[in-house]
């Protein structure tokens, strides 16, 4: 079963509640999603360890519920 949107956006929003999280279908599929996420809480975090903290956010939904999700990440103002 493929994700919303707005599940994937509230997964996000639970492990970081104040960052500013864009979600797109990329192929209107509910499968192929890309995330833009910006929140202090990357600031001095690489950018592998940024999307570790939003695949580990998304728990085992991932590879399961949702196929693949683009990230781009970034603390504000970087």
């Amino acid at each position: 079963m493929a994700m919303t949107e707005a599940e994937i956006k509230e997964l996000i929003i639970k492990a970081f509640p104040n960052a500013e999280v864009i979600i797109d279908d990329l192929r209107g599929d509910g499968d192929h999603y890309a995330a833009q996420i910006i929140t202090e809480e990357f600031r001095g975090k690489t950018r592998v360890q940024q999307h570790k903290m939003v695949y580990n956010a998304m728990g085992d939904k991932m590879g399961k519920e949702l196929h693949a999700l683009a990230l781009n990440t970034s603390a504000p103002s970087e």
